[in-house]
Formats: C-alpha cells, structure tokens, sequence
C-alpha cells in the first residue's frame, strides 16, 4: 500500500530515520514492525519519496495479500490496516517536520495585499453562522486570485483519504505542466487545469514559491483573467 503522500506534508528528517527502525537494502531503505499478537508484520520500504508497506504472515514470509486488496472487507484486514496506518503515523510525527503553513499563507496575503479572506459558501445555522473551510481572496476587481480549501489527498490523485489544506491560483498556461510536480503542485482541483494550479499548504511546499505564484496568480486575475 502507498503512503507516499507524507512526502506531500512535511519535510523528512533522515537523520532520524535509522532510530525508528529502517535499514538499508540495495537502493531503498526498509522497516520491519511486528504486529499485534505476533502472526504477521510489516514491511515498509522507502524511497527517496516514497513509502510503501506490505503485510507478510510471519510463520511463512507470505504476503498477506487482502491487506493491498481494494475489495477486500472484513473486521479482520480494517484491523491489520488500521495497526499499519498507526505505524505510518508515528514515523510521521517523529520522523516529518510541520509547521502551520495554513495560518502563515493567510498572513502573508493579508500582510502582502492588504486584503482579508472572505467566505462566500458560508451556511446559516439557527442562530449560529458556520463558515465552511473554503474561503477566497479577491483582487480589487471582485475576482478571486486564491481560493483555499481542504480537500483530501485523494482528491489530487495520491492514495490516501487525509485531509489537507490547499490553494487553487491562476498561473500562465505555459507553466502549468512544468509547475505540476505532483508533489506538492497539482493540476487544479475543480477548476479550469490549463489555467490555474492547486498548492499544498504543507511543509513540504516551498514557501518563497508559494509566494511568487500567489503574486502571479493575483497579476494575472487583476489584467485579463477570469476566476471561474
């Protein structure tokens, strides 16, 4: 199973890699955790930014296959998935740096441009006013430049059902195959892709572009461009 995605929100310190368990074989790295009772364990293998995990029967060295099996249900394998996604969590959290980078971006909009974010998808509630997580910054024209909202990585392409904060701007057509790494730049998200980008507002994300491709996205709104 991928769990590459980790790759997509934080930066990896290697340096602690080796603590947690991995080893070097060939041209990647693997991490052997026995699980719960002791019949099986898993296998993760990393990359230079990827990780995978596999499930194998320990009495046999066999590959637990429903663990990677789409279709495959039960109390069971939900188990096994659930204890292996553990593993990959705690390698996150004590081998990954994050910082809040969804707070940072609004910050330097506001700072930068001299605009405040608003909420046209807001919902009344009773009483009560509850903004959804979408919300849009606009150029002095009306027309948006950014658009944040958080999606699932699984929504981009990459395997997981994680929820994670991204932006949506507007970049030169001819830029945008070249800006697309997949990593932490993607085709848009439920906009026109020959015209604007989807960002991750993670750590991984390279701030000081983040920053030039907003800028690029609000000049590009502001002369002839169109936030639909």
């Amino acid at each position: 199973m991928d769990y590459s995605y980790i790759f997509s929100s934080a930066k990896p310190i290697k340096e602690k890699f080796a603590a947690f368990g991995f080893k070097k074989r060939g041209g990647s790295c693997v991490c052997k955790k026995t699980l719960s009772g002791g019949d099986f364990y898993a296998l993760l293998e990393l990359g230079k930014e990827t990780l995978t995990a596999q499930v194998y029967d320990a009495a046999t060295d066999e590959i637990y296959a429903p663990f990677d099996m789409r279709g495959a249900r039960g109390s069971f394998v939900a188990a096994v998935r659930e204890e292996v996604q553990k593993i990959v969590d705690d390698f996150y959290e004590r081998c990954f740096e994050s910082e809040d980078i969804h707070k940072k971006y609004f910050d330097f909009i506001e700072r930068q441009f001299n605009c405040k974010a608003d909420f046209p998808w807001a919902q009344e509630e009773g009483a009560a006013k509850r903004y959804s997580d979408a919300a849009v910054f606009r150029c002095p024209n009306k027309k948006w430049f950014a658009l944040v909202m958080e999606i699932t990585y699984k929504n981009l392409g990459l395997s997981n059902d994680k929820k994670v904060f991204a932006v949506n701007l507007k970049a030169d057509p001819e830029r945008v195959a070249e800006l697309a790494d997949k990593k932490t730049i993607f085709p848009a998200y439920h906009m026109n892709k020959k015209h604007w980008i989807t960002v991750l507002l993670t750590s991984a994300t390279d701030f000081d572009l983040l920053r030039s491709l907003t800028e690029q996205s609000r000049a590009l709104v502001m002369g002839k461009g169109s936030a639909s």
